[in-house]
């Protein structure tokens, strides 16, 4: 029987499927070419945080009696394991999968739904889906362009651990491999949900990373209450699924079906909400005015655009500062009697005591992450002028240095506010050395305006590559973070703005390197606003 003589129900229902996916193909090129500096560079911090571990361990614990001291302090350890998860083994892949597999997890996870809200959410915000869809392109293509892109990052990623981990065992890599992977997935699909239900792509990022904030809660909790990975708590996370397959420890193969199974679940309930809405519409819409308060000026403007984001990064880093406190003195003692592991830890947060050397590495990590959010917060402005929202605003009587002065004191001023909150909260958790802390947390304060001022001059100078701020981020975490434990020369070290930072509390005041980085923190963002007022406004 021919197509032309089925039936119109019968030949809908065999070219359903690939009209609705008509397209796919294109878009999904399309959406890797956009992000050929984004997916890599994710990417790479992520393989380089996991593949630059063993070499960091084997310095730490190198013989069988230090490893077997670490097994026995994690086991009597609530808070170490609420950080970082149980151990299970220990051997160097089952150390490897130990330290870092949580954090690979959620930095995939976090990948992932930016990659999926980018291509699909942002696309329709932006007005551009609507021009692609009058195209021969079906009504799902676009989300199936979104995902495959989450897969090919996600694959990627997955290839380059079991390449470099293959040496401490094959199938533990393997394992890792997939669990990073499958973690990644499990939010890509959340976030194809999430943007059904909402119209706004800043709004579907934040609701997906607070879903991953969830999900690092709840494994957190049940591994304090338990050593072993078992409680229920650890279970209803997607983290905790990572840390129960166990790589490199006697693997537990059928972990993966559940990750499986959520990735299908939630992929199904995205395609049929998909199928259900138009283009640009949402099932949670934004309710229409009136407007509460005022929105008279500039400033008023972004924040009421921005308040949303500095709410959920305020209450993140305090609670991350109350846990982070909290756990400062198990922390001293799991390291006190390891010599590697105090250098480290002294070579991240200066030559103090090992309490104080924890505490400012641990402060040192939050001003990295700050930097994540002054770059997302000065992008905001790429934003807005993309989408074609800036161009109405500047229209009237508003020029562009107050535009952009408005939404440049949300992210500076917002770096400050973030910090102070870390230092309240980690003074809540230890409940000692108030002052020390609050000036060891404000110092980092202009380490990350300088990440941001380069992120200020991309934007005013290169719009259309404004985007390598995310890669100015990687670099300065990637330095930041694995540096230390690698134990690179000071002058790699010294490339992050952050490398010349004093290290408090514990080390010495120095104002010297603090009063450089404010003046280039100046000069960068003058520079990238003086560039901003003389080139033209994307359209």
């Amino acid at each position: 029987m021919t197509a032309a003589t089925l039936s119109p129900h019968a030949r809908n229902a065999r070219t359903g499927g690939s009209r609705h996916l008509a397209g796919t193909g294109v878009l999904l090129r399309f959406a890797l070419r956009r992000d050929r500096v984004m997916i890599p560079v994710w990417v790479a911090v992520n393989a380089l945080m996991v593949l630059s571990m063993p070499k960091s361990l084997t310095s730490l614990y190198g013989t069988a009696a230090a490893r077997a001291d670490l097994l026995h302090q994690m086991d009597t350890n609530p808070s170490l394991r609420a950080l970082i998860g149980p151990v299970f083994d220990d051997s160097l892949g089952a150390l490897t999968a130990w330290r870092v597999g949580i954090y690979a997890g959620a930095l995939a996870a976090v990948t992932s739904l930016l990659v999926v809200v980018r291509h699909t959410r942002d696309e329709e915000e932006s007005g551009r889906q609507e021009l692609v869809s009058s195209g021969m392109v079906g009504r799902r293509a676009p989300l199936t362009a979104g995902l495959l892109a989450a897969v090919v990052a996600n694959a990627v990623l997955a290839l380059l651990l079991v390449a470099g981990l293959a040496g401490h065992g094959g199938l533990g890599a393997l394992a890792l491999g997939l669990g990073i992977a499958g973690v990644g997935m499990v939010f890509a699909t959340a976030a194809a949900i999430v943007v059904q239900l909402t119209e706004s792509a800043r709004l579907a990022r934040g609701l997906t990373a607070a879903v991953l904030g969830a999900a690092f809660v709840l494994r957190a909790a049940g591994d304090s209450a338990s050593d072993d990975g078992s409680s229920v708590l650890t279970w209803l996370s997607p983290l905790g699924w990572l840390e129960n397959l166990r790589a490199f420890a006697d693997e537990r193969w059928w972990v993966l079906l559940l990750v499986a199974a959520a990735v299908a679940a939630q992929a199904a309930v995205a395609y049929v909400l998909a199928g259900r809405r138009d283009t640009g519409m949402s099932f949670l819409p934004t309710l229409p005015g009136p407007a509460r308060g005022r929105l008279g000026t500039a400033g008023a403007l972004a924040w009421r655009l921005q308040r949303g984001s500095v709410l959920g990064w305020s209450i993140g880093f305090f609670l991350a500062g109350v846990v982070y406190g909290g756990m400062t003195d198990g922390a001293a003692d799991l390291v006190r009697d390891n010599k590697q592991a105090r250098d480290m830890f002294e070579r991240m947060g200066g030559q103090s005591g090992i309490t104080d050397a924890f505490l400012a590495s641990m402060v040192g990590i939050m001003g990295l992450v700050a930097a994540l959010y002054v770059v997302s917060s000065v992008l905001r402005l790429y934003g807005e002028e993309t989408a074609g929202r800036a161009e109405p605003v500047l229209a009237g009587a508003v020029g562009r240095l107050r535009w952009a002065a408005g939404h440049l004191t949300i992210a500076f001023g917002g770096v400050a506010l973030l910090m102070l909150l870390t230092g309240l909260g980690f003074a809540a958790g230890y409940g000692r050395q108030v002052g020390p802390i609050l000036g060891a947390c404000l110092v980092q304060v202009p380490a990350v305006w300088v990440v941001g001022g380069l992120a200020v001059l991309l934007y005013g100078v290169l719009p259309r590559g404004a985007m390598a701020a995310w890669g100015v981020a990687g670099a300065v975490l990637l330095i930041g973070w694995v540096g230390p434990a690698l134990d690179v020369p000071q002058a790699v070290l010294d490339l992050s703005p952050f490398g010349h930072l004093p290290k408090l509390p514990g080390g010495p005041m120095r104002w010297g390197p603090v009063l450089v980085l404010l003046v280039l923190a100046v000069a960068l963002v003058g520079a990238g606003l003086a560039a901003l007022r003389r080139r033209d406004v994307t359209t």
